[in-house]
């Protein structure tokens, strides 16, 4: 294990004390401090109709970037929303998208993107345009088998008479089919080109219709064909639409499993709470106080509300009365319910278990930590990935290409194919359309992601950005901050040495100072003068100085506390504290050096533990092949002794706040992948400088703010959670892109007949439909693997 000090300090034999001088909202409670940036009003979300298709996406997307304002635009195909960012006005945007032949609605913070509602109304509409077309071209293609071994002809070939009569109404009967089933296809295919633009709809549209009208040719005029073409595809264009239909259905179940993480969050906003009306001055449950049943949305800053045992908690807020275990598991991942008495932080959407609590509002609506975590996985589920990109290059030209391909092999076919030409050309043609799937490529990426990130939602790990999800997974240095983060961030005083031996005194002193900082080792000295029963006394002129101690004038005296170096710099001698100083730091302690009026008056040794689970999530971090660092202000000694504890690889002791984020803008000059972790104010800029920055929930709005991530448990094993889940979601993003590419690399050559010279085989429209329908299912199907992903919480 390697330990450093930094340069930055002048002395590094004198220990010095953790990061002293950041004072400000720490450890409030998660929910408490969860002010994401995830909403501003130049942020809309537009609920898309009539995408189908990764064709779709790119030209909404065009549309949108082109609107005036517009910063940024990207939809996501699986939810069928876009996202954009600029100050553009909403009816300017959906104009731009109904402009480009779609339709969009603006959705609000609290709207469900994948409406239930309509989502199984499209699976029984698809469900029911595949009955009916299954019902007539499967017959037709059972009679094409059978025909053949009972006349031993070709069954789908017209001839004049009776035949052709019959013909004439299957016909009718597949345009009806076609225009009830498959007309959505058409429509769409219509309005692409109306306004230009190619998509899925063109080759399902082109495909089925070229192989009906050529099919009413030749019942219409048979002796224009040579006798060899003169043969029908009724049961083609059926059996496409109706396996098409089938496979957009299963999609739609598919991609209605993707959205279960944020359902789950929606299904926990409480619809109702009980507001105390009468005696809200108090909190007492005396009996006097009466109730009012009111709709969440009349809730207002600083109503009393009851919660009652297995009620669920109305909006944030902080307990005032009662002892009860609240149910967290859904914000934090935590199962064990968390224990809430009086000054106690409460989550909306949480679930009371035991007993009766009277809480005051202090969040309501959006400002909630549930309606900001359904916000951020939002849009988390709606951003891009890097690796999407060519996926999206290609798509954007990717149905030129095929139209392209398809005319270029019926050209082949007619000019170098063997009889009946007419026959082979419109198959190959006809096959080529119907095979290749934009679809697939569209959903590989925003499948995988959202199924990814609602996973880390519920294991307590909310991920701000799509692209942090991909880096997270090629991460190889994790830094990890000391403070809250490997140790529990609520030290505790365990020897105090005074000059004068008068102890109660020199922690009096102490605490009269560190009572106005919100300092974890200010609040340790806090609370140990109150349990030996010592009152603080009123200080003036209170000081912070920036990673060395404070000072404040308490009896006229003027008392400073703080590390060795800054005392020596204020003149003081410290000599007659130094051995104490030592044996507080064998215990891991951090030594506060007082001084009184210039002079030596004594030294406390703040302890913070370990976490419990902290040894077990680094040697995870080590078993996936990542280097662990820990970067902390504390002194080399106790930081050394920490690090050998929980197997730490590398030490960088005694740097000061402003200079964590030059030591991690050094490591990643070392061509190195970092994700640093940290909880407090002062772990901000470092956070920020990461490839991927990783705050603890329980620590400041500014490092929540910061990072790319926020771990809304205090554990590190929500890290190895974290980077576990990105490695299992990048995976499935290359299989379902890889997939993708090789289906269409593959299957466009053998619809276009490349296997017929070899082989004599020439691929069936209906086996094109088939497989096309499949590779769309298979993205969906491999996406929702993730689902079952198992987290450390639930392995």
């Amino acid at each position: 294990m390697k330990l450093h000090q930094s340069h930055h300090e002048a002395n590094t034999s004198a220990p010095t004390p953790m990061d002293h001088a950041q004072h400000e909202h720490m450890q409030h409670g998660m929910h408490d401090h969860l002010h994401m940036a995830v909403a501003t009003p130049t942020k809309f979300t537009l609920a898309i109709h009539g995408a189908r298709c990764a064709g779709c996406v790119n030209t909404i997307e065009t549309a949108l970037r082109a609107v005036p304002n517009v910063k940024s635009a990207a939809m996501n195909l699986v939810d069928r929303s876009a996202i954009v960012e600029g100050a553009a006005d909403a009816d300017v945007l959906i104009a731009a998208v109904k402009n480009a032949g779609y339709d969009a609605t603006l959705l609000n913070a609290d709207s469900d993107t994948n409406d239930q509602d309509l989502e199984l109304a499209q699976y029984k509409k698809r469900l029911r345009d595949m009955t009916i077309a299954l019902g007539l071209g499967a017959p037709l293609m059972l009679w094409g088998v059978i025909g053949d071994r009972i006349a031993g002809a070709n069954s789908m070939m017209v001839m004049s008479g009776a035949s052709q009569w019959i013909w004439g109404v299957i016909g009718v009967l597949t345009f009806a089919v076609l225009f009830v089933a498959g007309g959505h296809f058409f429509r769409g295919a219509w309005q692409a080109l109306k306004h230009g633009h190619a998509t899925m709809d063109t080759l399902i549209a082109l495909g089925t219709g070229a192989a009906w009208l050529y099919s009413m040719l030749v019942v219409m005029f048979p002796a224009a064909f040579p006798m060899a073409s003169r043969q029908v595809y009724f049961e083609a264009s059926a059996m496409i639409i109706g396996l098409i239909n089938l496979g957009q259905a299963l999609e739609i179940r598919g991609r209605g499993k993707t959205s279960q993480a944020i359902r789950r969050l929606l299904d926990l906003k409480p619809q109702l709470a009980h507001r105390i009306v009468a005696n809200t001055n108090t909190a007492n449950n005396d009996g006097n106080a009466s109730e009012e049943e009111i709709a969440v949305e009349r809730v207002r800053i600083d109503d009393l509300l009851r919660v009652r045992p297995g009620e669920k908690i109305a909006v944030d807020g902080i307990v005032v009365d009662g002892d009860s275990y609240v149910d967290e598991s859904m914000l934090s991942g935590e199962p064990m319910p968390v224990r809430k008495q009086k000054n106690a932080t409460v989550a909306a959407g949480t679930l009371n278990q035991s007993g009766s609590l009277v809480f005051r509002a202090t969040r309501i609506g959006a400002d909630t930590a549930l309606a900001r975590i359904i916000a951020l996985v939002k849009n988390a589920q709606g951003s891009k990935l890097p690796i999407g990109r060519l996926a999206d290059q290609i798509s954007a030209i990717f149905v030129p290409i095929v139209v392209a391909i398809a005319i270029a092999a019926a050209f082949a076919w007619w000019q170098f194919g063997p009889e009946p030409k007419m026959a082979h050309m419109l198959v190959a043609a006809m096959t080529v359309l119907i095979i290749a799937c934009p679809c697939a490529l569209g959903l590989a990426t925003p499948m995988s992601v959202m199924v990814g990130i609602g996973k880390a939602a519920s294991a307590g790990i909310l991920i701000r950005r799509g692209d942090a999800l991909q880096t997270s997974a090629q991460l190889d240095t994790i830094v990890l901050d000391k403070t809250g983060t490997i140790t529990e961030g609520k030290p505790d005083v365990i020897d105090i040495f005074a000059c004068d031996g008068n102890e109660q005194q020199l922690l009096q002193l102490a605490a009269s100072v560190e009572q106005y900082s919100e300092h974890p080792l200010a609040r340790a000295i806090v609370r140990a003068a109150s349990g030996k029963r010592t009152q603080p006394q009123p200080a003036h002129n209170f000081l912070a100085h920036n990673g060395q101690g404070v000072s404040a004038d308490v009896n006229g005296n003027t008392v400073l506390i703080g590390n060795r170096r800054w005392l020596e710099q204020q003149g003081i001698d410290c000599s007659a504290l130094l051995d104490a100083a030592a044996r507080m730091v064998t215990q891991t302690a951090t030594p506060l050096f007082i001084a009184v009026d210039q002079r030596a008056f004594g030294v406390i040794g703040v302890a913070d533990r370990i976490k419990e689970d902290s040894a077990a999530a680094i040697a995870r971090l080590h078993a996936r092949g990542l280097k662990v660092v820990m970067l902390t202000g504390d002194n080399a000694i106790a930081a050394q002794a920490i690090a050998t504890a929980v197997g730490i690889d590398e030490v960088f002791a005694e740097v000061l706040p402003e200079h964590k984020a030059e030591k991690i803008t050094e490591l990643r000059a070392q061509n190195k992948k970092i994700g640093m972790v940290g909880d407090g104010i002062n772990d901000a800029p470092a956070l920020a400088q990461a490839d991927v920055g990783f705050a603890i929930g329980t620590g400041t709005d500014i490092a929540i703010e910061s990072a790319d991530i926020t771990l809304m448990r205090g554990s590190l094993h929500g890290i190895a959670d974290a980077i576990e889940i990105s490695q299992a979601t990048l995976r499935n993003i290359k299989h379902n892109l890889f997939g993708a590419f090789i289906y269409n690399v593959l299957g466009i050559p053998i619809a276009a007949g490349i296997l017929y010279p070899l082989f004599g085989v020439l691929m069936n429209p209906v086996l094109a439909g088939a497989a096309m329908s499949l590779s769309s299912v298979t993205v969906v199907m491999n996406a929702n693997r993730l689902r079952l992903f198992r987290t450390h919480k639930n392995s």
